[in-house]
């Protein structure tokens, strides 16, 4: 198969490289942001190729302009090493202590996807957190950044946090996976809230489960990232998981990589950018409520379910036949937060979703949210997330579109 272009060829086009495994929903959710950009550029033109052996072009022979890659391939590295045109990095591996390149990058917000987790997982109820991540090598720094980084959060707020690595990760080594998981999660109090350190990752948890006649997500409810949504939903139960920008890291590279063709001036904070992840989109996998006290745990449950009726504090005080000030001291301790709050943030979780993962307009998003009306949810979005709604979803929806 010869270069894919996603441009008419001319001569007076830049000729820009995608070396990045375009096989990988990581990577083509990465290029989908790249053509977001090249759109509005009439002169790119890009060498892709899908075939691991060929997506680096002669680089003796090819003139290009510049080059955006997945420079946690050693092999990748070695190969862009001291060319004369711009090259912009969208791997991870620029967080390792070895990583001594100081190539400009794009790439993923690790800690901000910890947070996500975090906060996703305690809004569940969950008082018992576990980490599954991969044995460190120099290419997945970013593995132990999502541990660490979500164990300190959870230790703020007073948790503790088992975590595993494993010593391998390969298929050829599958029954020694599983059989090590299965000792770890053996000894882990239940219910557990676990965030695995991308998709793959979590399915071996699940399959741990399974084997431990484990339910999920009564016993183990199961977060992982990227959300690949064909493993996803293959996922039994589907997995639910953490969205990131990949998009977004696609077209702030090819943004940031025409600036360096064209000598515009690049302030040093662009040259080392990191992209906070879309949100989490929701499955089953994680679709229960570990609260112990019963009342809160069944008026959490009636906000989630009736959040599309524009439900109101005071429905949720009848359904729970307390007073306003009685369910919200109960709230307060359980949660940290009143009844309000969380009808707020069922609220805006449930918009991102529809924004990131539906081509509802806005009128049909604030009907199934409960907001009533768009100007209604453009105020608390934008006070919430610091974008508007149609910011946040042009940054991410077009990467699915073009799936």
């Amino acid at each position: 198969m010869g270069p894919i272009s996603l441009a008419s060829f001319d001569m007076s086009q830049h000729e820009i490289a995608l070396i990045l495994n375009i096989n990988k929903p990581y990577d083509r959710k990465v290029v989908a942001g790249i053509a977001r950009f090249t759109r509005t550029q009439s002169d790119w033109r890009l060498y892709v190729e899908d075939e691991p052996l060929a997506k680096i072009p002669n680089l003796k022979r090819w003139r290009g302009h510049g080059i955006i890659a997945d420079l946690d391939d050693p092999n990748v590295l070695d190969a862009v090493t001291g060319l004369k045109i711009p090259v912009v990095n969208i791997g991870g591996a620029v967080f390792a202590k070895s990583w001594k390149n100081e190539t400009p990058y794009v790439t993923t917000d690790n800690s901000a996807v910890a947070q996500l987790a975090a906060d996703h997982l305690m809004n569940q109820g969950f008082t018992n957190f576990a980490y599954c991540g991969i044995r460190q090598s120099a290419i997945n720094p970013w593995s132990t950044m999502r541990g660490d980084a979500f164990r300190k959060i959870l230790r703020q707020h007073g948790h503790d946090c088992s975590e595993y690595y494993g010593r391998h990760t390969s298929a050829r080594q599958w029954e020694s996976v599983q059989a090590r998981i299965c000792r770890w999660l053996a000894t882990l109090p239940r219910p557990l809230g676990l965030f695995a350190c991308n998709d793959a990752r979590a399915r071996h948890v699940q399959e741990s489960c399974r084997r431990l006649n484990l339910q999920i997500p009564a016993d183990v409810a199961i977060l992982g990232v990227d959300n690949d949504e064909l493993m996803c939903e293959l996922a039994n139960p589907a997995l639910s998981s953490i969205s990131l920008g990949t998009n977004e890291i696609g077209y702030e590279a090819a943004r940031l990589l025409d600036d360096l063709i064209a000598g515009r001036r690049v302030a040093k904070k662009r040259k080392k950018v990191q992209v906070a992840p879309v949100g989490i989109i929701t499955r089953e996998s994680t679709n229960t409520i570990a609260i112990a006290d019963e009342v809160v745990a069944q008026a959490v449950e009636y906000i989630r379910t009736n959040i599309d009726s524009s439900v109101r504090v005071a429905d949720v005080t009848r359904d729970a036949d307390l007073s306003r000030s009685t369910l919200d001291n109960r709230f307060k301790q359980v949660l940290g937060r009143t009844v309000h709050d969380e009808i707020e943030r069922v609220r805006l979780e449930r918009t991102r979703e529809l924004l990131a993962t539906t081509d509802c307009t806005l009128s049909e998003i604030a009907l199934q949210t409960g907001f009533g009306t768009v100007h209604y949810l453009a105020a608390v979005f934008r006070q919430s997330t610091g974008q508007t709604p149609g910011e946040f979803r042009k940054s991410n929806i077009g990467s699915r579109r073009l799936e």
